[in-house]
């Protein structure tokens, strides 16, 4: 397995700073017992009368559900730490806890479901909308792409691969529109786009900005749909995020370009700015300017962070659909921040030579990832060979730096 051997890898086992308790999300004691909301949310209380019952010499967490302990995992440095014993789990939750409620996401601009489960853990749904080998028109506009469920799949198993551990763990799943969504939502207007198409599969197509029409509806075979499934973080009540908008944002005009495009010198009144202007801040937007540059997203307009940790910790990065989109093409503009700074963590630098080297292969680690989720294959060969390919173009860059 090479996959395997990456992660026994030197570069894969550098230890993290000691976690003290001001590093954590959630300060909870492991002997006192919890219980859930029963209103279906995420939320979860300190409770006298825990509603389970535990096993002798076990401790209140070994009774937590696995969303739960993931959430309480979280600190500074990482969403889940490199050797997670529950994410095998986690994952297995995603791809087959029973389903007993679906409801829209509301904002955004494509269709995405809440689905909640038993132990009432929840989890993003994004439906399936083109096949695997369909590629983004060359005319599309990157902001009016479709959003892509195998992209969130591929793109979790990336940065994990990257070693970076900032987006939240996503499996793909085979969803039954009828049983486990149409059946099952309280969501009026959810409920009221339900349909038989002529071909006789139920389909469905909620409200949102885009792509929420009887033309551009989800349909079953004939009630099998595909999508992928992502653990949601923490309620925002429970811990804020704070949304930041990225410096390198696109205009998300037809033809006006942003500041960045137009000024060659633009990193220097960037590296002037907070929260640029110390820490490594500015390393971590260049981290994920990279996974970007392998996936092809060209739709990273903001980022989020805990509040709690302020300026010292990773970013989250959420929201990648419009990733793997093209594999004949590469956008050498994603990595204008890493050009135009001409920074980069030495520690991401060294994984990116080992990825490009023959035991470490970059498109073999990941298809090994991707081979184990109930979707797989969850990327075409081409997408899988221009992740080679674009990994290249960035030590060329980081090269060019190293020049200069």
């Amino acid at each position: 397995s090479k996959l395997a051997a990456l992660f026994e890898h030197p570069l894969y086992n550098i230890p993290v700073p000691e976690v003290t308790e001001k590093d954590k999300l959630f300060i909870i004691n492991p002997m006192e017992k919890f219980s859930l909301h029963s209103s279906g949310s995420d939320e979860w209380v300190s409770s006298s009368k825990a509603e389970t019952l535990l096993l002798t010499g076990k401790t209140a967490y070994d009774a937590y559900p696995t969303w739960l302990k993931f959430h309480i995992g979280i600190n500074r440095y990482e969403l889940y730490p490199r050797r997670d014993p529950l994410l095998p789990t986690l994952l297995r939750d995603l791809a087959r806890q029973r389903i007993i409620s679906s409801v829209q996401k509301s904002g955004g601009t494509q269709l995405k479901l809440i689905m909640t489960f038993p132990n009432y853990g929840q989890a993003l749904f994004k439906p399936m909308k083109q096949t695997r080998d369909q590629e983004t028109p060359i005319d599309f506009f990157y902001f009016s792409d479709f959003e892509r469920h195998n992209a969130e799949i591929a793109a979790f198993h990336l940065d994990r691969i990257l070693d970076f551990r900032r987006i939240p763990p996503v499996s793909g799943r085979l969803v039954n529109i009828t049983k486990e969504i149409r059946d099952i939502t309280t969501d009026k207007k959810l409920a009221k786009t339900f349909f038989i198409s002529p071909g006789g599969n139920v389909c469905f197509y909620g409200e949102c900005s885009y792509y929420c029409s009887t033309e551009h509806a989800l349909c079953g075979k004939p009630d099998q749909l595909e999508g992928s499934m992502a653990a949601l973080l923490p309620d925002k009540k429970l811990a804020k995020r704070h949304s930041w908008r990225s410096p390198w944002r696109r205009s998300y005009h037809k033809s006006k370009k942003a500041e960045w495009e137009l000024n060659p010198n633009y990193c220097a009144q960037v590296r002037e700015t907070p929260p640029y202007d110390r820490g490594h801040r500015l390393l971590d937007l260049i981290d994920m300017t990279i996974l970007d540059f392998l996936m092809g997203n060209m739709d990273r307009h903001h980022y989020e962070t805990f509040e709690k940790f302020g300026n010292d910790t990773f970013l989250l990065h959420l929201d990648n659909g419009r990733g793997f989109g093209t594999h004949s093409r590469d956008e050498p503009s994603i990595l204008a921040p890493l050009q135009q700074c001409c920074s980069i963590k030495k520690s991401t630098y060294l994984r990116l030579q080992l990825l490009a080297t023959q035991p470490y292969r970059l498109s073999d680690v990941l298809r090994e990832a991707l081979a184990a989720d109930p979707l797989a294959p969850v990327l075409a060969e081409p997408h899988l060979r221009a992740l080679d390919r674009r990994l290249g173009k960035v030590l060329v860059a980081v090269g060019h730096c190293l020049a200069r």
